[in-house]
């Protein structure tokens, strides 16, 4: 175990410095236009990377702002970082969106617009419509990150009570030319879900939102649903001619990375097998799964020869029914030993690669058959700590915790099961 345990904290950290955003952003600035003035503007965990870099290498004047969450602050020269708050947005961002706007209203068709765009930009921009308040997109935020919605539906949501997201940002810059660099935390990496797109406009509109909270029975107060329901200025479609002359890029993502981390796999004579990069659900369900293919591929190896590493990302999901201390990457990793208890050979690593999984600040974990009895000796019960969202103190007592801070990206979950 100790030997694969360096071995998934080496695989973990390929992924991440593959999405390093400062070197991937230099792959794709545009040599024809780094001679232009530029306005800058952005929001993410990744965003401030991206922001030194492209002040160091942009030859042209830089003007503009991006915001980052507490403590991600670090100079990119001619370009502001703000801080803000998040998960749950604040004052700080409220102005900074204020900012964000400000920047590109009035520019013509002769102006250029960079934005800067990653996970974690969502919660950084409130932006409440007409007539509500930053204390109405708070409660709107708290009621999402609670319901155990795919990111999908809460950014249809969250588009719909908002002056900044879903393109509404781009369409406010119009008719400049906007180039989106986005570091993607979302599945399937779908642009327009990145930090709910304040660029990039998806195809879902209010109805689409109405019925999200429907199904996911998300408790709302009515001014919120209301305004939803009787909104005059939904946000813009892709189609929409105000966003005619934007560009996306997309320069790191959960894919790149897992492929890095299964080509590096192979130095330590691992089979790798990539799942999927877009894995949704419930984490302690997802786990249940997951648990069921390497104690598969253990006993019968139908997937792959032994030994392996099966390789996954995307971003599950934690319905909370109590207040615990963790993140769904350890929640997932918790209901995933429970499944494998008492099993040899089997070993596994769940973390968020933006080095904060959920509250606990901690990036994940990691775990084997023996991690359950750990806790037990230790004084805990697995299950119980499971059952109240206190993934954290599960494996604080097990001493698996892995503990990274900030890394600059953010591409999103990682995971790695080892099978020997």
């Amino acid at each position: 175990m100790q030997n694969d345990k360096l071995i998934l904290k080496e695989l973990f950290d390929v992924a991440v410095a593959s999405a390093d955003p400062s070197q991937a952003l230099l792959k794709y600035l545009p040599v024809h236009l780094i001679n232009r003035m530029a306005t800058v503007v952005g929001a993410g965990k990744a965003t401030h990377s991206m922001a030194a870099t492209l002040n160091d290498n942009w030859a042209g004047k830089l003007q503009g702002s991006v915001v980052v969450p507490h403590g991600y602050q670090s100079d990119a020269g001619r370009i502001n970082v703000l801080e803000a708050s998040h998960p749950v947005p604040d004052y700080s961002g409220l102005k900074a969106a204020e900012e964000m706007l400000s920047l590109v209203t009035g520019l013509t068709k002769d102006d250029l617009v960079i934005a800067l765009i990653s996970g974690g930009g969502s919660a950084l921009l409130p932006s409440p419509p007409v007539g509500m308040t930053l204390e109405d997109e708070i409660v709107l935020n708290e009621a999402l990150l609670e319901s155990g919605a795919p990111i999908s539906a809460m950014n249809a949501i969250r588009k719909q009570f908002s002056k900044i997201k879903g393109g509404r940002l781009a369409k406010a810059a119009h008719p400049a030319q906007v180039i989106t660099y986005i570091v993607s935390d979302v599945p399937g990496d779908n642009p327009s879900q990145v930090a709910s797109g304040p660029t990039v406009a998806d195809l879902s509109n209010r109805q689409d939102a109405i019925d999200f909270i429907d199904r996911y029975q998300i408790s709302l107060p009515s001014k919120i649903i209301s305004h939803i329901n009787n909104m005059t200025d939904p946000a813009p479609l892709p189609e929409d001619n105000e966003l005619s002359n934007c560009e996306i890029r997309i320069i790191a993502s959960a894919s790149m990375a897992l492929e890095a981390a299964a080509d590096h796999a192979k130095s330590f004579g691992l089979q790798p097998v990539i799942l999927s990069d877009a894995i949704e659900g419930e984490s302690y369900q997802v786990a249940k799964v997951m648990a069921a293919i390497a104690k598969d591929v253990s006993r019968f190896e139908r997937m792959v020869k032994k030994p392996a590493v099966i390789l996954s990302g995307g971003e599950t999901t934690v319905t909370l029914r109590n207040k615990g201390k963790g993140g769904r990457n350890s929640e997932f990793l918790l209901s995933f030993a429970l499944e494998i208890e008492g099993r040899e050979g089997i070993s596994a690593m769940a973390a968020d690669t933006d080095g904060i999984d959920g509250s606990g600040g901690h990036a994940g974990a990691i775990a084997d058959g023996l991690t359950c009895k750990r806790i037990q000796l230790n004084g805990g019960n697995p299950a119980a700590l499971l059952g109240s969202h206190n993934s954290y103190g599960a494996f604080e007592l097990s001493d698996s915790l892995i503990i990274t801070g900030p890394t600059g990206t953010n591409v999103n979950d990682f995971r790695a099961i080892i099978i020997r």
